[in-house]
């Protein structure tokens, strides 16, 4: 992974805990992808997308969740989820990091896609 992705996935585990989200995986890796981030908010298993970005000549961060993207995660929801043997509300966020002359704009879209 490069810096800014490494850097972007650090700041937005540091957001989520300060939000209270309990962190259960980081780059979740299965053989078909990977997952940013697992974590727990509440009763609820949230599988978190984080993209990070300079500038928007590419759209802005939350856009490169292109649907292709989505039903990729989709799956790998379902992998951890079957994996973990236990039926429990899940979710997709997308955390949306902007880093513009040294400052971060962090855009949380709770349940961007559905299951």
């Amino acid at each position: 992974m490069k810096s800014l992705g490494i850097e972007g996935e650090n700041l937005a585990v540091k957001f989520l805990k300060s939000s209270g989200y309990k962190i259960i995986a980081r780059n979740y890796k299965t053989p078909i992808g990977e997952i940013d981030i697992i974590a727990k908010d509440g009763e609820t298993i949230v599988f978190i997308e984080v993209k990070t970005r300079t500038d928007d000549s590419f759209g802005y961060p939350f856009e490169a969740v292109h649907t292709k993207k989505k039903q990729k995660l989709k799956k790998l929801a379902l992998l951890y989820l079957k994996k973990q043997k236990k039926e429990c509300p899940a979710r997709f966020d997308v955390l949306s990091i902007y880093k513009n002359y040294g400052k971060y704009e962090i855009e949380h879209i709770k349940d961007a896609f559905e299951v």
